[in-house]
């Protein structure tokens, strides 16, 4: 099993560029799901993608897997503010985000294949194992922060009127 060192050395030696860019510093400003930044869910759907790789002893591309995971969700706005959104978010955030990837960072066609199906069915089917891996990945993780911030908000209305 992958332990915490371990996982920060792969993210940093396969997406440092990506984590210290400009447009990740952008997204730690827009949140994804409940409270949690895009920024914190790109890097947990990324650390979940390694961690389901090894537990599955799945021949992936590590480099391909870490960088397409970090970069599924770069589409660089706020989804929540109509102002700033675009259209149809919820089925095209992945295009965006390619658009956005290919703009800022030279890709392989293993990630732009991630981050185009990361939302499949919703987008077109995933042709390699890295973009399953990330589309399992990202549905579970997205349940979870989307879960707890349900929980946080029911918590928070019951205390309020208490006491």
């Amino acid at each position: 099993m992958l332990d915490r060192k371990e996982l920060r050395g792969r993210l940093e030696r396969h997406g440092g560029d990506i984590l210290s860019s400009r447009g990740m510093t952008c997204e730690r400003g827009f949140l994804q799901h409940g409270n949690t930044s895009v920024f914190e869910h790109s890097v947990r759907v990324t650390v979940a993608c390694l961690v389901v790789a090894e537990a599955l002893r799945l021949a992936v591309d590590e480099r391909a897997l870490v960088r397409g995971a970090l970069l599924h969700d770069y589409f660089l706005y706020d989804w929540h503010d109509r102002s700033t959104s675009r259209p149809h978010h919820a089925t095209r955030h992945g295009a965006y985000a390619l658009e956005n990837a290919e703009r800022d960072f030279e890709l392989g066609v293993v990630e732009r294949d991630m981050i185009a199906s990361h939302m499949f069915p919703l987008a077109p089917m995933p042709r390699h194992r890295e973009s399953w891996v990330l589309t399992l990945a990202d549905k579970g993780v997205s349940a979870g922060e989307t879960i707890a911030g349900l929980v946080r908000r029911v918590r928070g209305k019951g205390t309020r009127g208490s006491a």
